[in-house]
């Protein structure tokens, strides 16, 4: 579940985060994690970095390097793109409209974006939010479509290119649905486009205000950052590399216009904060009972790897010894990663690799395995 398919996605007192000393692999007991994060730099990864948290604290590691050119190691407070970790930060902000009574997650697509969904077989009346944020809205997705350059080398030729949100939509409505809503189910990255317009028609105020405003600044998150048409990643932050079909070789595309991706993918943050956050979600501390039953309520999925259920923005994962996680991954150009934790959060893995090489991205899962099996 990538943000793209490219270049190869009144608040509640949040529970205290705590600043655990970082512990060593011998000591904490992750040798296993540390040993498939040296693997996946055995098998080509560039740099690895990961974060896991238990009952006896937080630990960090890396693996290889964060810079190819300077040699430089992953480290801690690195910056990175999450990618459809975005997705998350999304549907928390629409669940707490629906807490608020602004909103329903059963309101047609229509009535707050009226006309956006229309043609060749789409029509919004028929869409609901729930159906956005849970991918069984049959909408198409923009990413797939030519017209955004996200394919091969053509991407660096366009990796600058500024995008409307209302652009990335009206390249999805020029395909019809893959299916009639809420009769399957297929990721998107136009579903959270269309629902984070939908939380800026509600409020009046941009995407990325009301998701500080509720998320970020509530919770310290102090190394995430929405960034809008802003191309660079601020410091510390490593870089990211990835490969064509015309080029194997490593390329460096640290520098993007996130703006293609924008709610459904453009996050930047830190493995501390994505600890942060994902702690404060499942524990309660961003929405109210009844909407959080909502976003863990899954369809389940089936030949979708290790993901066995999707609610809304968040997903169920299951490792390879049974274990249940929730949470989600991203990947844009550069960048792997993957949050996830048990359902009360007790244990916890955030893992960042800095390429989106299709044939490395699964050692992330093997990196998740090491620390939960």
């Amino acid at each position: 579940m990538a943000a793209a398919a490219l270049a190869g996605a009144a608040l509640l007192t949040p529970p205290p985060a705590g600043a655990a000393p970082v512990r060593t692999a011998a000591v904490s007991g992750h040798g296993r994690t540390r040993a498939a994060m040296d693997a996946a730099v055995g098998a080509g990864v560039p740099g690895v970095l990961a974060r896991a948290r238990d009952a006896d604290g937080a630990w960090s590691g890396s693996a290889g390097v964060a810079d190819m050119r300077t040699g430089r190691p992953p480290g801690p407070a690195d910056r990175f793109r999450a990618g459809s970790i975005s997705k998350t930060f999304v549907a928390t902000v629409v669940l707490q409209l629906e807490h608020e009574g602004r909103l329903s997650v059963d309101d047609t697509v229509e009535k707050w974006l009226p006309g956006v969904v229309r043609g060749n077989g789409n029509d919004g009346r028929k869409v609901t939010l729930r159906q956005l944020l849970g991918h069984t809205s049959g909408i198409f997705e923009y990413a797939h479509d030519p017209a955004v350059h996200g394919r091969g080398e053509e991407y660096l030729e366009h990796r600058y290119d500024t995008w409307e949100p209302r652009q990335l939509v009206a390249v999805a409505m020029k395909h019809a649905p893959y299916f009639a809503p809420g009769t399957g189910w297929r990721y998107a990255n136009t579903n959270y486009v269309l629902a984070a317009m939908v939380v800026e028609r509600a409020t009046g105020h941009p995407y990325g205000t009301e998701a500080r405003r509720r998320i970020v600044e509530p919770l310290g998150l102090r190394s995430t950052v929405l960034p809008g048409t802003d191309s660079g990643l601020p410091a510390p932050a490593g870089r990211a590399y990835t490969a064509f079909p015309e080029d194997p070789g490593p390329t460096d595309v640290t520098e993007i216009d996130p703006s293609l991706f924008w709610a459904a993918g453009d996050l930047v943050t830190s493995a501390a904060d994505l600890d942060r956050f994902y702690s404060a979600l499942l524990r309660g501390g961003l929405l109210p009972p009844a909407q959080l039953r909502e976003m863990t309520t899954v369809r389940p999925l089936t030949g979708v790897g290790s993901f066995t259920g999707y609610g809304l923005g968040l997903a169920r994962y299951r490792t390879s010894c049974g274990k249940e996680l929730w949470g989600h991954d991203g990947s844009v150009p550069g960048t792997q990663v993957m949050a996830f934790a048990t359902r009360a959060a007790e244990r916890l893995l955030v893992t960042y690799f800095n390429t989106n090489v299709f044939l490395l991205t699964p050692r992330a899962g093997d990196v998740v395995d090491a620390e939960f099996c």
